[in-house]
């Protein structure tokens, strides 16, 4: 079965950094997608970053353009978010996602995302 499980989630300030990382199995990658999602309170699910397992392609939503970089480590079935310069709109639950869907369909449309991970809490405030 599919499991995502995150981690790296924290409070950092304003200015800061963190890494995520999603390990995932049980989905064949050369078709699948693997993405990040966020959630604030009182906000709709929206897509951060998504990227296609099989050659590494990337899709950014704007807000996180030049911010956030998005990795895989095929070999440990890991997929990481980088995020440089964080902000205090960036705070939200970061949930990793699976889909086989193209990686702009997955980022903008999460609705028709099957495969979740818990979540794990990013807070940006000083």
């Amino acid at each position: 079965q599919v499991q995502l499980v995150e981690s790296g989630g924290g409070l950092v300030q304003p200015g800061g950094s963190l890494r995520l990382s999603c390990a995932h199995s049980g989905f064949a990658l050369n078709i699948y997608a693997i993405g990040w999602f966020r959630q604030a309170p009182g906000k709709e699910r929206e897509g951060v970053s998504c990227i296609r397992s099989s050659d590494g392609s990337t899709y950014y939503t704007d807000s996180v353009k030049g911010r956030f970089t998005i990795s895989r480590d095929s070999a440990k079935n890991t997929v990481y978010l980088q995020m440089n310069s964080l902000k205090p709109e960036d705070t939200a639950v970061y949930y990793c996602a699976a889909a086989p869907l193209t990686i702009q369909v997955m980022c903008d449309i999460p609705r028709l995302v099957k495969y979740w991970g818990q979540g794990t809490q990013v807070t940006v405030s000083s």
